[in-house]
């Protein structure tokens, strides 16, 4: 797979339209695999290095203000704050590819509005911490990234949402504008599928078995980074993973829910590059195999 489909950043942060607090948390365990270098069409392994991962993040979604419009659209300001610990339980390798710890702490302040009947508009502007350790002493200021972005939405159907615009970071050293895509498609009956292209990708079709439990069939993609100085040469290193399992959802109340996935983590690929553009386009990426994949969590408004 080419490097550019291997580094993705999260620059957009989706805004619910529920005037309450959200609170979330997920642990998730992605099982032991080797590791192998993928280069054009070809795959083979990195002697005998394997690894698996712990995920362990917490996000708050704090509502400013809201309004709703004649049409039931919001406009809407939010504050989001999202904290991600990674731990790589990586074995047998003899050069530094990885590293053990990711530590991704975040903050934005997001806006939403209607600009005419068919389209809103969505803008947020933030800051955070990517570090190779959990060891806040050991922050410098090129472990900091800062982000902004806008993306104009279209309301195709009453159950389809898509958008487009840009984003700015400084993931490469000097800012860089870079493209930014949404996409937000549901159903309802019995069989409810979602499809959700925002801040990583979620893909579901849930089927209610009772008003307090649902099952689900899920797919996911997920991410860190951590930035660093390797040898005297600012690093990307970056952690991504495609997941795809059963979950169950345990309602407790109206306000608290309990997600657990079972399935497997279908494609993990970890890698140092360089913190320039030009890493995007070298036809070569490291990557964990296939795996087992568990979570927990739940999810709380207030």
């Amino acid at each position: 797979m080419k490097k550019s489909l291997l580094l993705i950043y999260t620059v957009l942060v989706y805004v619910s339209a529920l005037a309450q607090v959200q609170l979330e948390w997920k642990s998730e365990y992605l099982g032991k695999s080797g590791y192998r270098l993928m280069e054009g069409e070809k795959s083979q392994p990195v002697g005998d290095s394997k690894g698996s991962a712990s995920v362990h993040q917490a996000t708050v979604n704090i509502p400013l203000f809201m309004r709703l419009d004649e049409r039931q659209r919001p406009t809407l300001w939010s504050i989001g704050a999202q904290g991600v610990y990674s731990n790589l339980d990586n074995q047998n390798f003899t050069e530094p590819l990885v590293i053990d710890e990711i530590l991704n702490v975040g903050i934005s302040l997001n806006h939403m509005r209607p600009i005419s009947p068919r389209w809103s508009m969505l803008a947020t502007v933030g800051a955070g911490v990517y570090m190779p350790s959990s060891k806040l002493s050991l922050l410098n200021r090129k472990n900091l990234l800062g982000m902004a972005g806008g993306v104009f939405i279209y309301h195709l159907r009453p159950n389809l949402d898509l958008g487009a615009g840009l984003a700015l970071n400084n993931s490469f050293g000097a800012p860089m504008v870079l493209p930014a895509v949404y996409l937000n498609w549901r159903t309802g009956g019995s069989f409810k599928v979602n499809i959700a292209l925002m801040d990583g990708l979620d893909m579901s079709v849930k089927y209610d078995a009772h008003k307090n439990i649902s099952l689900s069939v899920v797919g996911e993609m997920n991410g860190q980074m951590a930035l660093l100085e390797q040898d005297g040469k600012d690093k990307i290193f970056s952690h991504l993973y495609i997941v795809t399992g059963l979950r169950p959802e345990i309602k407790l109340g109206k306000n608290l829910s309990i997600p657990i996935t079972v399935g497997i983590n279908a494609f993990r690929p970890a890698e140092m590059t360089d913190r320039s553009i030009k890493s995007m386009f070298v036809n070569k990426g490291y990557y964990f195999q296939t795996s087992p994949y568990a979570s927990a969590g739940f999810k709380l408004k207030i």
